[in-house]
């Protein structure tokens, strides 16, 4: 046995071995392709679907060997997508590097490498329609054979962009293939334009509703009649035309909702789809008087039924008959905590007649006298269509809010109505035809439809025309009540909540009796069970909270037809529209055909920026260049020729395309030699944007184009003349980032014709940063060489080549050049009578209406002038003896016509001063040395006198002292503001942007008014410098202004550094302006044309920039100390109680009496009110209310808190001050009247303590009531606390048990407090109805005068109207 043992072993092992082997070959084969497959290079794809909106935003991405056929990238992007395969083509997306932006080859079994595919990088393409339809979903087999599955619901699909409905429901879950293209379902959907789902759910029904739409193709428009765009009819016509033949997904219902008389605003506005159905029906029968569909409308949806009041005792019955469109029936009754389960149980609930007994007991003409009687309803008429209305809003008393009744409510897909028809007939002697005048809570009475209509039948409220015998009738209704069978077909369904949703609708379709849900853009086949979802609710017992746990979908109309062969039309076949119809559909079909066309061009079309410099004008224009991708260059230009209007500058071969970067300002190549090359080609592709722009360029006829080659850098050439201190405009130089700095010199050298040994090149690489390229053999590229490069040059033998760069005449130029800007300056008329202003002009040019003159002589050399030091200790003197003269004479000697403002200065006439203005003006040169300051040692900064302008500073008696002095040394600070550069192709301004080097570490301090009126000087109190010393540039000359820029005015042009201050600025303005630099105020003037006044002495022009405008005022600036005041009359019983009288200056340490002094000239001159000191007083402004008196021994910022642009109130008294001390208190009284219904005017009242008794005790006083009946109330609002006398006497808070005022609810602790009283025993007076009425119209005018009446009004929901006429403006809704 042993031998036999081991012969079967050695079989066993064999096999083992060789199994073994086998799966170690199989397993080094794998590895071998892996590794292989590990070397070849792969191709990323990112494909875009846009085919659909959900989709758009989602990208597929494969990452395919570079041997994949395009034929298996095809299958694969399918199975990604969940596409059938053939259905859709794949286009070169915006970041695709080929050309060709054609579809690519499906059937091809080129590798995608081949096909232009490139491994490594991303290759972009577009999943897009095939043939303009749009591709086919592979249904997946488990859920699709499944039409029963559960899980499947069909509810309000997220849409991308759409605001159509509020966010309150929650969105159902689908897959990306629930659902069906329109190719599957046949149907097309309905865009939503904002809002507009309940109009989309309603007109879906309608298309789907054969007899309606069978109805409105038999209507043929009459052009002739109508404007086609009013239309009503029509356009639904040629809407139910494109749902039917349209190869799109969805249409647009724009120029159905354009018939309505919208505009696009009404498409963001919510409506009820109920509220639009009846109104959109009224519209159409409006539209279709007098034609074979007059009555269409009541012939589909119009029932009837009785409106009863029966006599228990008597058996006599009163009726009407009403009309109805729709039954509205309620989900939960009112007060009850249960919901009906079914519409057939709110539908008997509906009929359901009620006692009337008690107090509610019928007068019954028969018993004449009051009876329990029975009210109620019955159905006479069912329509052919019958619509219920669910009504799921309603208004919860508990929180007054509207609210969504979410509970569930069945309704059958079947619906026998023979139940609820009423087939009694009652004996002639018990019924009367006379209207009972009952309350018919309820029912649908016929002001309750959406029309009266007229009953054919004869049958009218109040009277009965009936003809048949009771026999007749009751077999009549007998035979319809068997026959009422209806079927469901439209369920409109609404999600959310009462405050807003979504609408969407589910239909049955009568062709195949296949459910479909109309969901705006998309359509998808749905199940029974999908309806069953709509019923709302939740599984478990129904109670009264259910509804706040149910789910907010539910449905809300529902619309059945009349089961019935004879009757059930089908839709028209093709073959039997009418011709008219036929026609429509044809010219709809070219329509599409045209846009589907024209969908291809722009698909094929490049769009690109498009540049262009005028070779006349020489301003840079900008448009869009839009050409087919397969026009050639040649054809393009021609195009960009038309498009820059250069039809008259210049010759068509004298313009070509170049490429250009326009940020960078770079021309990046030339197209020599591809004339015939097609766009698509040379832009790479169609896409939606470019990375680069065209240029056209052009040249004059005697000049060639310049070749621009890739890889190329451009250069502009600015050459230097430091004799004449003067920068050219640039010249373009192509050069190459590996040329030494040496060739790159005889490179420009030849350009130039200067010589390039001494050429001296300067690389401005950003702002702020000049390089002197000073290494011969250094390359561009090492030193900082980009696209584009700005240069200077300059090439004379001068000994500032010796020095060092950032000490050379060529640095300073450059960096002046850098700072200028160029500003347009708009002058004062020159006011008579200035002393000050007669001696500087004709010191200056002897004509002091000549600029010219003034320019050149301020042009002048410097000559012998004193130095800054001694300036100013004259000057420190000379304003010390005149400031107590200007303040005394200030308005004194002043124009009639001038603000009091300019009083300050006509009064310095010294002989020093005219000699010290004489000099200034003489000896201002083209170039002023300016002293920098230390920023750091300023403390403070000008105040404001500008309305718009809020920044608190003041300008300080030393910047007076430089004013008077005009020292042609005049300091600056240095702004570290970043200024953005501006590039162009030339640089034709004097200035280019560039920032200087800034003093680091300032600091302003913002904290108190004290620190924000400190001195604005530059220097200290020895007159020393305190910084170093910089060349600044102010060059000024005459400017005539275009023709509507201020006509009559003076106007100069003027180049100066932008980093001197605006308290140097204003002296170089002195001669023109003609008065002392703190005489005159800066405003600047924006695009809008608004001012804003520069107050900030020590702030540079840096915020300023190229050609904006400055406008000079006269007017006194502030000096240290002081503050602007606005003036304001309290009028308390004028109309408008707040009038605005002058602006002021009150001045730190001044009292209430000084600043009363000073403001009655001004008050007197300004505003005719001659007034004495003891006549008037001031008095705290807070918005309008008036506020604490301000008494004559207080002193401003002591006693009373000043700050900038500040306000005050000037109240004229009638009798002497009453207010001594601030222990008292002033309110103001007024006395309400109610037998008279009317106001008495403002009384003050003024109290020595805050006693509500003592308050009582003054108003008993003035008004003659006894103490015990005087009643007062504190004022609500603004004063002057204004409120409707027909409100006044419930609505204040009257008589407040407080024993003092300063408490709650009154809290008067300041003057200016508003109050009302009464006399408790006086009678409101009875108002008639007609007097109210009246009463209440010219108080609510009065009010809205005043706009003191000021009450929330939540945003009401907009009347849906639909504009016959199409006007808006006319009020032919019918709602």
């Amino acid at each position: 046995m042993v031998p036999s043992e081991e012969n079967q072993l050695v079989p066993k092992e064999d096999m083992l071995w060789r199994c073994r082997q086998s799966i170690f070959d199989e397993m080094k084969k794998k590895f071998s392709q892996i590794e292989s497959a590990a070397d070849e290079p792969r191709v990323l794809c990112i494909i875009q679907d846009t085919t659909n909106s959900k989709t758009v935003n989602e990208r597929i991405t494969l990452n395919l060997p570079a041997s994949t056929p395009v034929k298996r990238l095809f299958e694969d992007v399918a199975t990604k997508v969940g596409y059938i395969n053939g259905t859709f083509d794949l286009i070169w997306g915006n970041g695709g590097s080929v050309a060709d932006t054609t579809s690519l080859d499906q059937s091809s079994d080129k590798s995608v490498v081949d096909a232009g595919f490139e491994p490594g990088k991303k290759n972009f393409l577009h999943l897009t329609d095939k043939d303009g339809e749009q591709p086919q979903i592979v249904l997946d087999e488990a859920s699709g054979a499944d039409d029963h599955n559960p899980d499947r619901f069909i509810g309000p699909l997220p849409r991308e962009g759409s605001a159509g409905c509020s966010n309150d429901y929650v969105g159902q879950n689908y897959s990306y293939t629930s659902i069906l293209s329109k190719s599957e379902t046949g149907y097309v959907g309905l865009v939503n334009q904002a809002m507009t789902c309940y109009l989309n759910s309603l007109l879906q029904t309608l298309f789907m509703t054969p007899e309606f739409r069978n109805a409105l193709y038999r209507w043929e428009f009459e052009e002739s009649e109508e404007d086609p765009v009013t239309s009503i009819p029509y356009q639904l016509q040629r809407l139910f035309v494109l749902l039917q033949t349209s190869k799109k997904r969805a249409i647009e219902t724009t120029d159905v909702t354009r018939s309505f008389g919208w505009d696009s605003s009404e498409a963001w506005q919510q409506h009820d789809v109920q509220e639009l159905c009846r109104v959109m029906f009224d519209a159409l029968e409006q539209k279709w008087k007098q034609t074979e569909q007059a009555d269409l409308i009541n012939q589909l949806y119009q029932g009837k039924l009785k409106d009863y009041v029966r006599c228990l005792e008597c058996g006599y019955e009163s009726w009407r008959i009403d009309t109805y469109l729709d039954i509205p029936l309620v989900i939960r009754p009112y007060g009850s905590n249960q919901a009906f389960a079914s519409v057939e149980e709110a539908l008997h609930a509906f009929i359901q007649p009620e006692i009337l007994d008690g107090p509610n007991q019928y007068f019954c003409e028969r018993c004449k006298k009051k009876c329990d009687a029975r009210k109620g309803l019955r159905f006479l008429h069912f329509p052919y269509l019958l619509t219920l209305q669910l009504k799921r809003f309603d208004f919860d008393y508990t929180t007054m809010h509207r609210i969504k009744l979410n509970d569930r409510m069945t309704f059958p897909e079947e619906l026998d109505m023979g139940s609820f028809i009423d087939i009694e007939d009652e004996s002639p002697q018990t019924e009367s035809c006379t209207d009972s005048g009952a309350e018919n809570e309820g029912s649908c009475h016929s002001d309750q439809m959406s029309n009266d209509f007229s009953n054919d039948d004869g049958v009218d409220e109040g009277i009965c025309l009936e003809s048949n015998s009771a026999a007749e009738r009751i077999s009549k209704a007998a035979s319809e009540k068997n026959s009422l069978l209806y079927e469901l077909f439209s369920v409109m369904v609404h999600s959310g909540s009462a405050a807003g949703g979504h609408y969407y609708a589910c239909i049955k379709s009568f062709t195949d009796d296949q459910w479909y849900s109309f969901n705006d853009q998309h359509v998808s086949k749905i199940t029974h069970e999908d309806i069953k979802k709509t019923y709302g609710g939740t599984s478990g017992s129904r109670g009264y909270y259910s509804s706040a746990f149910a789910s907010s979908t539910n449905a809300y109309m529902l619309i059945y037809r009349l089961k019935d062969t004879t009757r059930n039309a089908k839709f028209l076949e093709v073959t039997e529209y009418p011709e008219h119809i036929k026609r429509l559909v044809e010219r709809e079909k070219e329509l599409e055909e045209q846009e589907k066309r024209q969908r291809e061009i722009e698909r094929n079309t490049c769009k690109i920026k498009l540049f262009c410099l005028h070779p006349v004008k020489q301003i840079m224009m900008e448009n869009k260049l839009e050409v087919h991708k397969d026009k050639t260059l040649k054809e393009a230009v021609e195009i960009a020729y038309k498009i820059m209007d250069l039809e008259e500058a210049v010759p068509l071969d004298c313009c070509r395309l170049v490429k250009y970067d326009e940020f960078h300002d770079y021309l990046e190549r030339s197209y020599e030699g591809e004339e015939d090359t097609p766009m698509g080609i040379l832009l790479g592709g169609v896409k939606s944007t470019y990375m680069f722009d065209l240029l056209l360029e052009t040249r004059r006829p005697d000049q060639a184009f310049q070749c621009y080659k890739p890889g190329e850098v451009m250069v502009k050439v600015h050459v230097v003349d430091l004799k004449q201190e003067t920068v050219v405009p640039p010249i373009s130089v192509r050069a190459y980032l590996n040329q030494t700095v040496t060739e790159f010199k005889h490179l420009i050298s030849k350009t130039v014709h200067l010589p390039a040994e001494t050429m001296r090149v300067v690389l401005e690489r950003c702002y702020n940063d000049l390089r002197l390229l000073g290494v011969a053999n250094k390359t561009l590229k090492a030193e900082g060489f980009f696209r584009s490069n700005k240069v200077f040059i300059e090439s004379s033998e001068s000994q500032d080549r010796q020095l060092a760069f950032t000490d050379s005449q060529l640095w300073k130029l450059l960096d002046r050049h850098a700072n200028t800007i160029r500003l347009y300056v708009s002058l004062p008329e020159q006011s008579p009578g200035s002393q000050f202003r007669r001696t500087v002009l004709q010191k200056a040019s002897g004509d002091s209406g000549n600029l010219d003159e003034i320019c050149e002589r301020v042009k002048g050399p410097l000559g012998n002038m004193k130095s800054v030091e001694a300036i100013l200790e004259e000057s420190t003197e000379k304003l010390k003896t005149l400031s107590l003269q200007q303040q005394q004479q200030e308005g004194d000697n002043g124009d009639s016509s001038k603000s009091t403002e300019a009083s300050d200065f006509e009064n310095i006439e010294s002989p020093s001063n005219e000699v010290d203005s004489s000099v200034s003006a003489e000896n201002r040169e083209l170039e002023n040395q300016i002293q920098v300051s230390d920023p750091d040692n300023f403390q403070s900064e000008e105040r404001s006198d500008s309305d718009v302008n809020n920044d608190r500073s003041t300008s300080s008696v030393d910047s007076d002292i430089l004013s008077s002095s005009h020292s042609s040394d005049t300091l600056c600070n240095v702004d570290s503001a970043a200024i953005p550069l501006a590039n162009g192709l030339d640089s034709h301004s004097i200035t280019s942007s560039r920032r200087s080097k800034a003093n680091e570490g300032k600091k302003e301090t913002w904290d108190t008014a004290e620190e924000d009126s400190g001195t604005d000087s530059e220097y200290d109190e020895s007159g020393k410098s305190r910084g170093e010393a910089q060349y600044m540039y102010f060059k000024a000359e005459p400017y005539v202004a275009e023709e509507g820029s201020g006509e009559g005015q003076k106007w100069l042009l003027i180049h100066v550094d932008k980093r001197i201050t605006l308290s140097a600025f204003k002296q170089h303005l002195e001669p023109f302006v003609g008065v002392p630099s703190s005489q005159f105020k800066v405003f600047r003037v924006y695009a809008s044309n608004q001012e804003f006044e520069s107050v900030r002495l020590n702030e540079t022009l840096s915020s300023f920039s190229d050609d904006n405008k400055i406008t000079i005022r006269l007017g006194r600036a502030l000096k240290k100390g002081e503050y602007r005041v606005k003036v304001y009359q309290l009028l308390v019983n004028d109309p408008e109680p707040c009038k605005f009288l002058l602006d002021s200056v009150f001045a730190k340490g001044m009292t209430v009496r000084q600043s009363k002094e000073e403001l009655l000239p001004q008050l007197r001159e300004q505003c005719g009110l001659d007034l004495t000191i003891d006549r008037f007083r001031l008095r705290k402004k807070t918005w309008k209310n008036p506020g604490t008196v301000f008494l004559d021994y207080h002193v401003y910022e002591e006693d009373i808190n000043i700050s900038s642009n500040w306000e005050v109130f000037l109240e004229i008294l009638d009798g002497a001050e009453k207010m001594k001390s601030m222990s008292q208190l002033a309110v103001l009284s007024r006395r309400w009247r109610p037998s008279e219904m009317k106001l008495d005017p403002f009384q003050e009242v003024v109290l020595e303590s805050s006693s509500v008794d003592e308050l009582k005790e003054k108003l008993s006083e003035i008004s003659g009531i006894l103490l015990e009946n005087i009643e007062f109330a504190k004022g609500r609002g603004t004063f002057p606390c204004e409120i409707s006398i027909l409100e006044i006497h419930q609505d204040l808070d009257w008589n407040p048990k407080v024993s003092t005022l300063n408490v709650w609810p009154l809290y008067i602790c300041d003057d200016g407090a508003v109050i009302f009283y009464r006399d408790k025993t006086e009678e409101v007076v009875e108002l008639t109805e007609e007097q109210r009425n009246e009463l209440m119209k010219k108080e609510s005018s009065r009010l809205q005068k005043t706009g003191h009446r000021v009450t929330y009004s939540p945003r009401k929901e907009k009347a849906l109207k639909i504009y016959l006429d199409g006007a808006p403006n006319k009020d032919l809704t019918q709602d």
